[in-house]
C-alpha cells in the first residue's frame, strides 16, 4: 500500500478552504485515499467531516495512503497538494 508522510503547508492546517480542496482532490482520485496522523488514525480523505475531525494544524505531519491501481499516483498528488499553502488566494493547479 503506497503511503507518504507530508508536512501540512497551510498555516491554518486542514480547516475550511484547505480541507475543502483536499476533499475535492481526493474525490477525483480513482482509488480511495486516506489521511491521518498515523496508520491507526486514518480517515477517508474524501470526507469533509473526517478531515475536519482530525484537527490537523499547519506544520504537522500527516500520513497519506491509498490502495489499488493508481494508488502511488494518487498518494503523490494528494501529498503535493497538502505540502502547499492552500490558504493563499491563488487556486492550486490541477
Amino acid at each position: 500500500m503506497p503511503s507518504e508522510k507530508v508536512v501540512i503547508g497551510s498555516a491554518v492546517g486542514l480547516h475550511a478552504r484547505p480541507a475543502k480542496l483536499l476533499v475535492e482532490a481526493a474525490a477525483r482520485q480513482p482509488v480511495p485515499v486516506k489521511i491521518g496522523r498515523s496508520e491507526e488514525q486514518l480517515v477517508d480523505a474524501a470526507s469533509i467531516l473526517g478531515v475536519m475531525a482530525l484537527g490537523v494544524r499547519g506544520g504537522e505531519e500527516v500520513l497519506v495512503t491509498a490502495e489499488g491501481e493508481g494508488a502511488a499516483e494518487a498518494v503523490a498528488e494528494i501529498a503535493e497538494l497538502l505540502a502547499r499553502d492552500l490558504d493563499s488566494a491563488g487556486q492550486p493547479a490541477g
